[in-house]
């Protein structure tokens, strides 16, 4: 593995999969030359596709959430020791949407995963304890003003809770923009990470 590589993980919102998020990387290759990218398929079945944890009456149960702690990080490690950046978690970036950006970011303010730059699109912060083990990694956070799926709201109130941890958040609300990857998110996405991961 060279020094100046590393690897962005992208992880799909509820009943969808990886590959749907690999256009993503097509799109993002030509300026994180030396990124490599996965898209892994949620550990858990949906009747549409897959799911990092089962959202019953409540979409937001802590035990929910924390139950699919296991199968993320196994599924991550998996992906981590695959494409051989086990010890080095500084040059890994986790970019989620929706379901994916509510564990991806569990697993950094949990203190679980110190990686070296966080995406979340569409997402919200879990309500349980923030810890400062993962304060060291840059969160970028971007939400559609119009989304009627999880309100940016959602995104405001997780900057103010990781802020208060110690973490360093950028905060993007865009206008006219849904429950959805943007264009204009995306590309606000790579230039985070081609400045994190620099």
């Amino acid at each position: 593995m060279a020094s100046n590589s590393s690897l962005v993980i992208f992880f799909h919102g509820i009943g969808a999969s990886g590959a749907q998020l690999m256009p993503l990387a097509s799109g993002w290759r030509p300026v994180l030359t030396h990124s490599r990218f996965a898209a892994p398929d949620a550990p858990f079945h949906h009747r549409y596709g897959h799911q990092w944890f089962r959202v019953d009456n409540n979409p937001l149960a802590a035990d929910n959430i924390q139950a699919a702690r296991e199968g993320f990080d196994r599924t991550v490690a998996d992906i981590v020791e695959k494409e051989g950046f086990r010890g080095s978690q500084d040059r890994i970036a986790f970019v989620g949407v929706s379901q994916g950006a509510i564990v991806a970011l569990d697993a950094v303010a949990s203190g679980r995963w110190k990686v070296g730059a966080l995406v979340s699109f569409a997402g919200l912060l879990a309500p349980m304890p923030i810890s400062s083990a993962g304060r060291n990694t840059p969160v970028l956070l971007v939400h559609g003003q119009d989304d009627r799926t999880i309100p940016s709201i959602a995104s405001t109130m997780a900057a103010t809770q990781l802020r208060g941890a110690g973490f360093q958040v950028e905060l993007q609300l865009l206008p006219r923009v849904g429950h959805t990857i943007s264009p204009g998110g995306a590309e606000l996405a790579l230039q985070f990470l081609q400045k994190s991961l620099a």
